[in-house]
């Protein structure tokens, strides 16, 4: 594939993932970790992570003409990065930013057996990241700009989320659908302590489909609520904790910010949609609105896709996953249902294999499962007054009145 053919654009966060395997490290993490000791080790893992390597790979696994667009340095780790991205394709890491001088973000994952995973992280270049690095040739071909992570890219929330804001604003005026992807940031980091609504309430304006986690909103909109259920539970795994109408509700205030389309990812409980009930907004999507037959199906409409049934290996990029599957029925200009039932389909494919793109197969095998009557899981979150409703081929949604 050439980088000159791309119809999607991923830009945003990427790094390096280096993950040793500790299968024969025995004892406990103090123990491994005590100065001076030597800790036997197996081979490490190398992968890259992130949204730009997570949901670019997936659609390029899914047979969308992607180009991927991060910031690396020009050293060692930026050009193992290169050198994974090309591994997939000739051509995937051509839309790659290097910048002289700067270094590599990447993460040292230490995941001894049987308990909970350690991440050793650098930012690197992905700090640096601003709006001037889009030139305008970048994107000269393509329909769909995505960008992901900027709660982990420093320049994308600094100043109210001025650059942001100029990177979101000119891939719109550039003529391009764009959509957007977040990620929850430690409450303690500056990140965490950015005036998240503020930021979100100055870029959505650009921004047609909107598709962060129910967790990451929810800590972005209501910190008080956030912060008051993780001490009552002792966890953020907060997604036990939502019901039909707290998701309303967040679409609802994320849809007047300006926003078409917003998403929240349920994580195994599915996939939520509320779209605008404004037309007018609909049509100024770009390229990727839906055309006037479809139109009336995008519009005003509240649904939740469950999850299909699957053996689960593991969860790493699942949401990205998901993310790519609803970005390529929109680029191919299916109906709504039909766009949230490939996005699960996907996210549930990434889920059988224990990394974040290899489960992640061709866009006909996903609709082919989905076809052959693909069984869903039953549990969701709580949805009084909601209705089932057929979606085709076997498969079922639920929607809102």
């Amino acid at each position: 594939m050439s980088a000159g053919k791309a119809d999607i654009v991923v830009a945003g966060h990427i790094c390096l993932d280096v993950i040793p395997d500790m299968k024969q490290s025995g004892g406990s993490v103090e123990g491994m970790l005590t100065p001076g000791k030597l800790t036997q080790v197996g081979p490490a893992l190398v992968a890259t992570g992130g949204a730009v390597s997570n949901t670019g790979l997936a659609l390029h696994r899914l047979g969308f003409p992607v180009r991927l667009m991060g910031k690396i340095g020009n050293d060692g780790f930026g050009k193992t990065i290169v050198e994974v991205l090309e591994g997939y394709g000739n051509g995937l890491a051509d839309g790659m930013i290097v910048a002289e001088g700067e270094h590599s973000s990447y993460s040292i994952v230490i995941s001894p057996p049987g308990v909970d995973r350690i991440f050793l992280h650098a930012t690197g270049a992905n700090d640096t990241f601003r709006a001037a690095d889009v030139r305008p040739e970048m994107l000269a071909g393509a329909r769909l700009f995505h960008f992901g992570y900027p709660p982990l890219m420093r320049r994308m929330y600094e100043r109210g989320g001025e650059e942001l804001e100029r990177l979101l604003s000119g891939a719109k005026s550039a003529g391009l659908t764009v959509s957007l992807d977040l990620a929850r940031p430690d409450p303690g980091s500056p990140a965490g302590r950015a005036g998240w609504r503020s930021i979100l309430a100055r870029t959505l304006p650009h921004v047609d489909v909107f598709m962060p986690s129910y967790e990451e909103i929810l800590f972005m909109l209501r910190p008080d609520r956030y912060q008051a259920l993780a001490r009552e539970y002792g966890s953020e795994a907060l997604l036990r904790y939502a019901d039909g109408e707290e998701l309303s509700r967040l679409a609802g205030e994320l849809l007047g910010m300006g926003a078409a389309v917003v998403a929240l990812k349920l994580g195994e409980y599915g996939l939520y949609v509320r779209t605008t009930d404004d037309p007018a907004r609909l049509s100024t999507m770009g390229p990727c609105a839906p055309q006037a037959a479809a139109a009336a199906g995008w519009t005003g409409r509240e649904l939740l896709a469950p999850c299909f049934r699957v053996g689960t290996a593991g969860t790493t990029g699942a949401g990205d996953c998901t993310i790519a599957g609803f970005l390529g029925g929109l680029a191919q200009g299916l109906a709504l249902e039909q766009t949230l039932l490939c996005a699960v389909g996907t996210g549930a494919c990434n889920v059988e294999r224990a990394d974040a793109v290899s489960g992640v197969p061709a866009w006909s095998e996903v609709r082919r499962r989905i076809a052959a009557g693909w069984p869903q899981r039953e549990r969701t979150v709580p949805l009084s007054g909601w209705r089932r409703i057929d979606a085709g081929d076997g498969a079922c949604l639920y929607e809102k009145g």
